[in-house]
C-alpha cells in the first residue's frame, strides 16, 4: 500500500469517527479501511462492539473493546465497513478478505450501514475489474462453479483459504453485473451457495469517499 492510499484511508476513518457516539455497541467491518478507524476507536467509550470477522474481533480485543455476541444485542444503531468496490448507488463487491457472510449479517441487523472507501474503489458497474466472491459448502464447490459457468462467468477457487464458518471461496469473474439487486438473488439462488459478496439488499446508507481534495459523503 503506498503512502498516499494509506493516508486516504486514515482521512477517512477519521471522518467516520465523528458518526460513532459513546455508549453505543457498534458493528466493526474488517479490512485495510477499518483497520485504521479500530486504532481510532479508544477516542469512544463504546458499550461493546460486533465484529464481523475472527481478524477484527482479535484487533478489538487488543485495544480493551468488549466483543458482543449479535445474538444477544438486538438491532445494532450503526455499522462500518469497507468495500472492494462500490458504484453511484452505493451497492458493493465485499469479500477480498473472505468475511462476506459475517459482514452482511452485522449489515442486516443494523440501522444505518456506513461504508468508507478511498477513490480507488469507485466504479460505474460493479465486477468489472474486481471478482464477486462466493462463499460455498465445500461438497458443493465444483456444482457451484458450473452454474457460475453458465451464468458467464469464470469462478476461481481461493486456494489455501477457510472462512470463519468452514466454508470456501469462489472469486468469480466476468460476471455481468447489469443489475447488482437481481444477481445478488440470482447467486443465492444456487444450491450449495452460503452467500455472496454483492451488497444490494444490504447496499450502504451513506458513503465516505475519500478523495485528494477531502473526503466526500454520499447518503442515498
Amino acid at each position: 500500500m503506498s503512502e498516499h492510499q494509506l493516508k486516504l484511508k486514515q482521512d477517512v476513518a477519521q471522518a467516520a469517527l465523528h458518526y460513532i457516539d459513546d455508549g453505543m455497541i457498534l458493528g466493526v467491518g474488517t479490512g485495510s479501511t477499518v483497520n485504521c478507524l479500530i486504532e481510532l476507536l479508544p477516542k469512544r467509550r463504546l458499550k461493546g462492539a460486533v465484529a464481523s470477522s475472527q481478524a477484527t474481533e482479535d484487533k478489538l480485543k487488543a485495544l480493551g473493546i468488549e466483543i458482543m455476541d449479535l445474538n444477544f444485542v438486538g438491532e445494532l444503531d450503526l455499522y462500518i465497513d469497507g468495500a472492494d468496490e462500490v458504484n453511484p448507488n452505493l451497492q458493493l463487491i465485499k469479500g477480498g478478505g473472505g468475511a462476506l457472510t459475517r459482514e452482511k449479517i452485522v449489515a442486516a441487523a443494523s440501522k444505518q450501514f456506513i461504508c468508507l472507501v478511498d477513490e480507488s474503489k469507485w466504479v460505474t458497474q460493479l465486477g468489472l475489474e474486481f471478482p464477486v466472491p462466493i462463499e460455498v459448502l465445500p461438497q458443493a464447490r465444483s456444482y457451484v462453479a458450473r452454474q457460475l459457468v453458465k451464468l458467464g462467468g469464470e469462478p476461481v477457487y481461493r486456494e489455501g483459504f477457510v472462512t470463519d464458518y468452514g466454508n470456501v471461496i469462489l472469486d468469480t469473474y466476468h460476471l455481468a453485473v447489469n443489475s447488482a439487486t437481481d444477481m445478488e438473488q440470482t447467486l443465492n439462488n444456487i444450491v450449495g451457495v452460503v452467500c455472496n459478496g454483492l451488497f444490494a439488499a444490504n447496499q450502504a446508507d451513506k458513503l465516505l469517499l475519500a478523495k485528494e481534495s477531502g473526503v466526500e459523503v454520499l447518503s442515498r
